[in-house]
C-alpha cells in the first residue's frame, strides 16, 4: 500500500486538506494527517481538524509521497520547518513524490526544489516562483518528473486526482472522478 504524509499546521486550507485526504483514501492510499505539534488545528476558515499523529513522530518512516496543502500561515510556518525541509530533500534525493497547493508550493522552492523546473502555485506566491522555477504555468495541476504542484482550493480535487493517478493507476483516478460527479 502507498503511503502519503501530509504535514500541516494553523491556517491550514481546510478544503485543500480535506480534499486531498479523503480522494487518496478513497484509492486505498494510507494517508498519515501529521500536525507539527500533533495537536488538532484550526484552519483559515475556522473549522477544527483532527490529526493522526505529531510530524516528528513519522518524519523517519518510508513514504511515497509528501504532500503539503496551502493556507496561510500553514505554507509559510511548513516552508520554516526544518523537519518538513528535511523530508522534502529526502524523499527528492529518493525520487519519490513531492506536491504542494496554493502557497504551499513556496515551502518547495524555498527548499530548493523547483530550481529548473515547471510549477504552479496561487498567485500570491507567483513571484516567488518566478525566482526559481524554469517555467511558472497557470494550469490547474503542474507536474514535472516528481514534483506536483497546485493553484489553491477549487483545483484541490483535481489535484488529489492526479496524485491518486500518480500513485495507483489512471483508472483509480477515473473512477473516483466519476463516482463523486467530479
Amino acid at each position: 500500500m502507498k503511503r502519503v504524509l501530509v504535514p500541516f499546521t494553523t491556517g491550514v486550507e481546510e478544503i485543500e486538506l480535506v480534499a486531498i485526504v479523503d480522494i487518496l483514501r478513497r484509492a486505498d492510499v494510507e494517508v498519515c494527517m501529521a500536525s507539527l505539534d500533533g495537536n488538532p488545528v484550526v484552519g483559515r476558515s475556522g473549522i477544527t481538524i483532527g490529526v493522526d499523529t505529531k510530524f516528528d513522530e513519522v518524519t523517519n518512516q518510508a513514504w511515497d509521497m509528501l504532500v503539503l496543502p496551502g493556507g496561510l500561515p500553514n505554507a509559510d510556518l511548513l516552508k520554516e520547518n526544518t523537519d518538513v525541509q528535511k523530508v522534502a530533500q529526502v524523499l527528492a534525493k529518493q525520487d519519490k513524490y513531492i506536491a504542494a497547493i496554493c502557497a504551499a508550493p513556496a515551502a518547495l522552492a524555498h527548499f530548493g526544489l523547483l530550481d529548473d523546473k515547471q510549477a504552479t502555485s496561487h498567485p500570491v506566491v507567483q513571484q516567488t516562483l518566478e525566482q526559481h522555477v524554469h517555467t511558472y504555468q497557470q494550469q490547474a495541476v503542474v507536474k514535472d518528473g516528481s514534483i506536483i504542484t497546485s493553484r489553491g482550493a477549487g483545483t484541490a480535487i483535481t489535484f488529489a486526482l492526479q496524485l491518486v493517478a500518480e500513485l495507483t493507476d489512471q483508472q483509480t483516478a477515473d473512477n473516483i472522478k466519476a463516482a463523486i460527479l467530479a
